[in-house]
């Protein structure tokens, strides 16, 4: 059996609807981003610097990059539970298993990192 020690909120329902509402937020700042390209087609270094100079679009950007983190938070553990269990690659499934959990982790929070600071830098 697989424990969730390291899932989001050791409640299936509330990765379910984090995954949801990520994906969500992710879908409508992806439409966003994909409709100023779009009325944008000679798009300037002035543009995209007016774009995101403005509040509003960072605070858009900065819950579109911690949808991301969760979002990918959620599959990956929901991958890594569902794959890497005693069954499928033996007695040291559990080690394996908090060894990839923790990369993924590690990458996520330093992309997320990364991402606030980059946005909030201009």
């Amino acid at each position: 059996m697989v424990t969730n020690v390291t899932n989001l909120s050791r409640s299936g329902l509330y990765d379910w609807m984090v995954q949801r509402v990520s994906a969500i937020v992710l879908g409508v700042y992806f439409l966003f981003m994909l409709g100023f390209f779009i009325t944008h087609p000679g798009l300037t270094f002035a543009d995209w610097h007016g774009l995101f100079s403005n509040t509003a679009m960072r605070i858009f950007s900065l819950m579109a990059i911690v949808a991301l983190g969760a979002h990918a938070w959620v599959g990956m553990w929901t991958i890594t539970t569902d794959y890497l269990t005693e069954q499928a690659i033996g007695n040291k499934a559990v080690v394996v298993r908090f060894g990839a959990q923790a990369i993924c982790g590690f990458a996520m929070f330093a992309y997320v990192v990364w991402g606030i600071q980059i946005l909030w830098g201009l």
